[in-house]
């Protein structure tokens, strides 16, 4: 995959997918602006990409706060001198396995605020810069959780399936200006969140053989990393829609 001079924002780059798709995209050539709020991780990504003889800085960027998504929108759009594709990753997955009525606002009210709120966030400043570019990708992260299946979480499954909607909506109206808008839909992939909610389900149901099978079931994120670098680059622009993965 020829990726050469692609200048690429990953979002959620310190661990899990992003962090493979960050690793891979620069490997292919592209320039990578990595997001995070895990420093120690972000840095390590981007150190990683650097060493190895790519292009990479990290910028501390919360998702649920539009101040600090502009700011980095900024900041990337000028060391990178524009943006390409925008290959968004950061998430988070809480109450696993915790029952409806037992659904706490506060847990409902931050999932929803980092998986759908950052979703259109960080679209809506990178889809401005992209708009005045007439070009650009976005690659959302939505999962088979809430579009064609349960979750082990109420707000996960809600949230992801929001975002699902959002990528449909924006790809719509965003096709006029020259932007392709796709989002994933990962499997059980082994990744920081995943490995954590599989774990908290097993110590709320005590249900060994469920978490034993789904700890088997996971699937390494470079395979996801794969599939986000062809839809970052020039031959997925026939693509359309949601992508299901492993």
């Amino acid at each position: 995959m020829d990726l050469k001079g692609k200048r690429i924002i990953v979002t959620g780059a310190a661990t899990g997918i992003g962090r493979a798709s960050a690793l891979r995209v620069a490997a292919y050539g592209a320039r990578v602006a990595a997001f995070d709020v895990n420093d120690v991780g972000g840095s390590a990504t981007v150190a990683d990409i650097n060493e190895a003889g790519g292009d990479a800085r990290y910028w501390r960027v919360d998702v649920m706060d539009e101040v600090a998504v502009s700011g980095g929108v900024l900041a990337a759009e000028s060391w990178l001198g524009g943006v390409d594709v925008l290959l968004h990753f950061a998430g988070i997955l809480e109450g696993a396995s915790v029952e409806l009525d037992e659904f706490s606002e506060e847990v409902w009210d931050q999932v929803i605020d980092v998986n759908l709120k950052g979703s259109f966030l960080i679209s809506k400043h990178v889809s401005g810069v992209m708009k005045r570019q007439g070009r650009g990708t976005i690659v959302l992260a939505s999962s088979g959780a809430g579009v064609i299946g349960g979750s082990s979480s109420f707000a996960y499954g809600s949230s992801k399936g929001g975002v699902h909607g959002l990528a449909m909506v924006m790809a719509r109206r965003l096709e006029g200006y020259g932007i392709r808008v796709n989002d994933v839909a990962p499997g059980s992939v082994d990744t920081p969140l995943k490995v954590r909610a599989a774990r908290r389900s097993f110590e709320v149901t005590g249900d060994r053989a469920t978490y034993e099978a789904t700890m088997e079931s996971l699937v390494s994120p470079d395979g996801i990393s794969r599939i986000c670098a062809f839809l970052a680059s020039d031959q997925a622009d026939y693509v359309t829609g949601t992508v299901f993965t492993r």
